[in-house]
């Protein structure tokens, strides 16, 4: 027998797993390269970074993922450049040939250019940020509650901007309203008329993939649990004390929240074919890169052009299905057909969730906002998620904040054990 085409996947997000769960059964042979060793349920970061969820809720090993398919490996590492001419992949952890290659390796926090605001703001995009605003958060009202005689200081620290009215900003602000709701009955020195938490978009409107009237239905919600949203509102500076606007206004804040925008990790642009302004790779209706028949980008890595004259929005269900239309081509390719698949999306609506018992469907015939669309929503993701126990762990913890509204995620990880290490040594001594 003859050596098996061997397939290479970069990144382990929705596409990624998508492509690999789809080749798993064939006669190939798969390896995913990424950077760590589980796959994460991105949607649910903010309910990681807010207190809700604890990141084995929301990540799944990929080698538990595919034991049962020994053609699948996992090669971790961090994918640096993509040599088109040699077919390989070039990592810190030496190369990877490949017959075939599948790019979608995912998208990071996009800044902008803004220097300053990368500097101080916080990305969303992993669960080492996640857990670095939850902490962040959780501290502010730790040192708020020390300053007893500084109403600035004091206001500045429980000032909270989120940047992006997207579903990542929306669903941030009104978890971070909940949480605030939450520590005000166990902070009794701190007066929480001094918290202002707030939703910053550049444009006229949130979710803009929702109808008027779920978008309405949004702003209200988010105000009435003490989130102002601010349109067409324009960052132009960051510092660590604040957010400066383009209009001349300026924000006193310590928590600057940076949802604004995502750009294609930089490892797809190192093809050397053409790239749009956020770093994806323009390709063509089969989702080839131009020039390289073996190599597929797909997911937040490629630019795809729809009728309409815009690129497909970088989400979760794009991503799934080319990958799945990627894979139908690079079988059609190993079984010599020239006869490929052009990739069409199937755009089955938007969901957001505004918080506790809150949320806007967008499906066809089907435009809700409230409890049902929350329910909806929850349903849904319970059956994305990898897993029974993420799926039973998650459940309950919904559920039991449903019910009591409380969230035992508080829980401060950064802080340093120096003393408790001296305290041990002089124990053993």
């Amino acid at each position: 027998m003859g050596k098996r085409p061997h397939v290479v996947i970069i990144g382990a997000g929705f596409g990624g797993v998508a492509a690999a769960k789809k080749l798993a059964k064939k006669n190939v042979d798969v390896t995913i390269i990424d950077r760590t060793n589980y796959h994460l349920f991105q949607p649910l970061l903010y309910q990681v970074s807010t207190s809700v969820l604890s990141t084995d809720d929301i990540s799944y090993p990929i080698r538990a993922m595919f034991r049962d398919y020994k053609n699948v490996e996992l090669f971790m590492a961090k994918a640096q450049e993509i040599d088109g001419k040699r077919k390989v992949v070039i990592t810190n952890h030496g190369e990877v040939a490949y017959d075939y290659l599948i790019v979608a390796a995912g998208a990071t926090n996009n800044f902008f250019g803004m220097e300053n605001v990368e500097k101080y703001a916080y990305g969303m995009k992993s669960i080492p940020e996640a857990l670095h605003i939850r902490n962040h958060v959780l501290h502010m009202f730790e040192r708020a509650n020390k300053q007893i005689d500084n109403e600035e200081v004091r206001r500045k620290m429980l000032t909270f901007i989120c940047v992006g009215g997207g579903p990542t900003g929306v669903e941030e602000a009104g978890a971070i309203a909940e949480l605030v709701a939450i520590q005000r009955k166990e902070y009794p020195n701190l007066n929480f008329d001094e918290v202002s938490i707030k939703l910053i978009e550049g444009t006229d409107k949130v979710l803009p993939m929702m109808p008027p009237k779920l978008i309405k239905h949004t702003i209200d919600v988010l105000e009435s649990k003490g989130v102002e949203v601010m349109l067409n509102t324009q960052v132009a500076d960051c510092d660590a004390d604040g957010l400066y606007l383009k209009d001349g206004r300026y924000i006193p804040s310590r928590t600057v929240i940076w949802a604004a925008g995502v750009k294609a990790n930089k490892v797809a642009s190192t093809i050397g074919t053409e790239c749009d302004r956020a770093g994806r790779v323009v390709v063509e209706p089969t989702l080839q890169v131009p020039g390289y028949p073996e190599i597929f980008a797909i997911g937040d890595n490629a630019h795809f052009m729809t009728e309409s004259g815009r690129p497909l929005a970088t989400v979760a269900p794009v991503a799934m299905q080319e990958a799945w239309c990627a894979v139908e081509n690079i079988l059609s390719l190993i079984n010599g057909s020239s006869s490929l698949k052009k990739f069409e999306y199937v755009d089955h609506g938007a969901m957001a969730t505004i918080g506790r018992c809150q949320a806007v469907v967008n499906w066809g015939c089907l435009k809700i906002g409230g409890f049902v669309a929350w329910v909806i929503w929850m349903f849904l993701h319970l059956l994305r998620l990898e897993g029974a126990h993420a799926d039973i762990t998650v459940g309950t913890k919904w559920f039991w904040n449903f019910v009591s509204g409380t969230r035992l995620g508080r829980i401060i990880t950064n802080i340093k054990l120096e003393d408790e290490d001296e305290n041990m040594d002089a124990a053993k001594a």
